[in-house]
């Protein structure tokens, strides 16, 4: 009996599972870590021989997945390696200033104790990963790039160092999203007080990670916290004058 020939759509949504599970494997190995942005839409054509449509419809799927995030006018994003709990927050509708304080206020109560944990167990190889991220940081605001994946992985690599991956496992759940400016500010020409207001985030990065490099669990806590409340406090202002109409 001869077997029925696939039809265009069957071929369409196997081709579409393949890559998926092509694209997906990238991140749970680690060859493309929470905060990597991916190659362009043509270059993954190019590499797996696929349409445009197959492409769009495998990231659509990983979105859904919480595996990756895309932002309008930058890129496509690593988030993690998914959501399989109950907890989620869908960081690509945190489009109002409430909603980012709201997890603002999440991370300053979690992330205060992860720097501490951190500080107390981290490992040489933990502090130069941390201080790589820093070093991106600095090289994408100086160059007027966009730094968001870069804070995104310091935070990343803080709660690595915890040992204790529940920490990451949140992180990794909220992923590039809980940067504020990665919700709010989206892509903006590097001014003056832009670029000085980076180097006053960069300056609170350099404290956790001075704190948590000596091994100073009381101090990372104290930065940690000082850091994401001058987050906060931003937004805050940000609020009130939304609110005035300034």
């Amino acid at each position: 009996m001869t077997m029925p020939t696939a039809t265009p759509a069957k071929r369409g949504r196997s081709l579409t599972a393949d890559l998926v599970q092509a694209l997906g494997d990238r991140v749970r190995d680690g060859r493309w870590a929470a905060g990597a942005k991916l190659p362009t839409e043509g270059e993954i054509i190019a590499e797996f021989g696929v349409s445009r449509t197959v492409v769009r419809e495998a990231i659509s799927r990983l979105q859904a997945g919480g595996v990756l995030e895309t932002r309008h006018g930058v890129g496509t994003f690593v988030l993690g390696q998914g959501h399989g709990s109950a907890f989620r927050i869908d960081t690509a509708r945190l489009a109002t200033l409430h909603e980012v304080i709201e997890v603002l206020e999440l991370r300053i109560g979690v992330e205060t104790e992860s720097a501490a944990l951190a500080a107390m167990r981290r490992s040489p190889a933990q502090v130069e990963a941390l201080r790589s991220a820093l070093e991106a940081f600095s090289a994408a605001m100086e160059e007027g790039r966009d730094a968001v994946g870069p804070d995104f992985q310091f935070h990343l690599e803080i709660a690595r160092a915890t040992g204790n991956r529940r920490f990451e496992d949140l992180v990794t759940t909220l992923g590039g999203g809980m940067i504020p400016r990665a919700r709010l500010e989206g892509e903006q020409p590097v001014t003056p007080e832009r670029l000085a207001y980076l180097r006053g985030v960069h300056a609170e990065h350099e404290n956790i990670l001075r704190a948590i490099e000596r091994q100073d669990a009381e101090g990372a806590r104290a930065a940690m916290r000082t850091h994401l409340a001058n987050s906060k406090d931003r937004r805050e202002r940000q609020s009130g004058r939304s609110r005035r109409g300034g």
